[in-house]
């Protein structure tokens, strides 16, 4: 962030008006004139760049950094260099975001990369798909029959946009994204190279024909709020609906299969991949790579660690990790168990010797 060249530069801003922006306290008020710039990374920061600490890892950035000034906690704040005007703040970070989210508030949302105003001529649009007032569309996007988008929202260069589907206000569809039998509410935002509604993995398996295909004749229902990472996949449903809750953030390189419940606001990190007909809860966490069985539920409110395989429902607010996940208490006492028992096994055999 020291040198936002594809962004807007933030106006320069005094400390004092910076402290009465975030309601941080200037330590030395007499320091209040100091003009700051931009935001950078305590390793990268010069005299006019704001920086913070929250983390003691990185408590040699800290004393080595070159940063005009530093939002930091009471707990740290004499560990500051002298050279380095104190914000004392709190939540550190959370304020730091905060001034990030109104300096730079171009980096929030994906804008057209042609800086497109309307439709770009390139762009093939079935004559009764219907385009409310102030919809961008980049070069070579292709919109189907019967397509209905809202203000607002960005198509981006490339996309497909397959018939009858539905895309609200304030939404941004990522450049070479493909849309297909579904329904995406207001200020939804998928990035590039998304592929949604696609079949999904439905066979009889190991007929005397064959892999039978059956029919996937459902939707994928994207409510308001959600981001979806980029190289996502969601399939449709075969006969009930594949849904994304309200507010729910997917990472990048998600496969979501068919007939699969989200809840609301859930978090999940890259590369995970989630078999048809699970129903997760709202307010549920999943790390990266965490794979999960079909037909299972995960409660409210569930976290899973990174790398887990699920195989077993998971209760409201459950804690679970490992392969196969358990919770997480009994997966760590069975890990130092057998840690122990080959430590105990090598001394036995070292004194054999």
């Amino acid at each position: 962030m020291a040198q936002p060249i594809f962004f807007k530069s933030p106006p320069s801003s005094s400390l004092a008006e910076i402290a009465a922006l975030t309601k941080a306290q200037l330590v030395d008020p007499e320091r209040g004139a100091l003009q700051i710039r931009g935001l950078a990374s305590l390793d990268e920061a010069g005299p006019m760049h704001l920086a913070f600490f929250d983390n003691l890892k990185y408590a040699d950035q800290l004393a080595a950094t070159k940063a005009g000034a530093c939002l930091v906690s009471p707990r740290f704040e004499a560990q500051v260099p002298k050279g380095t005007a104190v914000l004392r703040a709190a939540k550190p970070f959370q304020v730091f975001v905060e001034l990030a989210r109104q300096w730079h508030a171009d980096a929030l949302r994906p804008q057209s990369w042609f800086d497109t105003e309307g439709i770009a001529p390139s762009a093939i649009i079935d004559p009764t798909a219907r385009l409310e007032d102030g919809v961008i569309v980049d070069p070579l996007v292709v919109i189907g029959p019967r397509v209905e988008i809202g203000s607002g929202t960005i198509i981006g260069a490339g996309a497909v946009i397959g018939a009858d589907v539905k895309i609200g206000r304030d939404c941004n569809v990522g450049a070479k994204t493909t849309i297909q039998f579904a329904l995406i509410g207001n200020n939804v935002l998928i990035h590039p190279g998304c592929n949604i509604g696609q079949d999904g993995y439905g066979f009889i398996f190991f007929g005397p024909a064959g892999h039978v295909k059956v029919p996937q004749t459902g939707r994928v229902v994207i409510q308001n709020d959600v981001e979806v990472g980029a190289a996502s996949t969601i399939d449709r449903g075969s006969l009930r609906d594949t849904v994304i809750g309200e507010g729910t953030k997917i990472d990048n390189q998600v496969q979501i299969g068919h007939n699969v419940t989200i809840g609301r606001h859930c978090l999940l990190a890259a590369q995970i991949g989630l078999a048809g007909s699970l129903t997760i809860g709202d307010n549920v966490a999943l790390g990266a790579k965490v794979g999960i069985n079909n037909h299972l539920k995960i409660g409210d409110g569930a976290q899973v660690t990174a790398m887990s395989a699920v195989k077993d429902d998971i209760p409201a607010n459950g804690r679970w990790g490992g392969h196969f996940a358990k919770p997480t208490k009994q997966w760590f006492r069975e890990i130092i168990a057998v840690e122990r028992l080959v430590r105990d096994n090598e001394a036995k055999g070292e004194g054999q010797e």
